[in-house]
């Protein structure tokens, strides 16, 4: 997502990343398959979990950047995405703005997200992701995410990248427990599937 990205992506941020994600430890793993594993933490001050999911891809960090940059296109893999768009972007900052579809009865959510890129010297590349609920007026018809806190990160191993899903969100609004039990495993599983489809074509 534009040098971005999204539900995604980091910081200049060695020492955000230490602190970040609403202080999230204590990982569970809540599935492993297929190659793809996802670990819950208790946050604390809040009823959601984060999630964290962990998997290796046999392609290219330049290919990966790609696939979140082409920002038309990441809905067809980032879990219940129903639209996304570019709304400002300034050197390795990015801003989007990205509407989900929810289960009945629950209320759509949108979010606004500030996105911050950095190239490690190890050759890693990170998405620091930050919530910014403010910087849009709300629309009509979503409830909008009140914090996003979290980073997606590709790190080479070999012939292969490990990337690292790591998110954890307070959605706003009134949302049951078992939806929002299934969401943490579901959000980060179904989109790492999707997105190591696309990038190891």
């Amino acid at each position: 997502m534009g040098s971005l990205h999204r539900m995604a992506v980091l910081c200049g941020l060695t020492v955000v990343l230490a602190t970040s994600v609403a202080q999230a430890e204590d990982w569970k793993v809540a599935k492993n398959e297929d190659g793809i594993k996802i670990s819950l933490s208790e946050v604390a001050g809040s009823d959601y979990k984060a999630y964290q999911g962990v998997t290796l891809m046999k392609t290219t960090i330049a290919k990966l950047r790609a696939l979140q940059e082409d920002l038309p296109g990441t809905c067809a893999w980032i879990h219940e995405c129903k639209s996304l768009k570019l709304l400002k972007r300034e050197g390795n900052q990015s801003w989007t703005y990205t509407q989900f579809n929810t289960p009945w009865p629950v209320t759509p959510r949108d979010s606004v997200m500030h996105v911050t890129t950095v190239e490690g010297a190890d050759g890693s590349l990170t998405r620091k992701l930050e919530g910014v609920p403010k910087y849009l007026p709300e629309e009509k018809g979503f409830v909008r995410v009140t914090k996003v806190d979290g980073f997606w990160k590709f790190v080479p191993k070999g012939d292969q990248i490990e990337v690292i899903y790591q998110v954890h969100t307070e959605p706003g609004g009134s949302i049951p427990s078992m939806v929002a039990n299934k969401f943490v495993v579901d959000a980060p599983f179904n989109t790492l599937k999707a997105l190591r489809e696309r990038a190891e074509k």
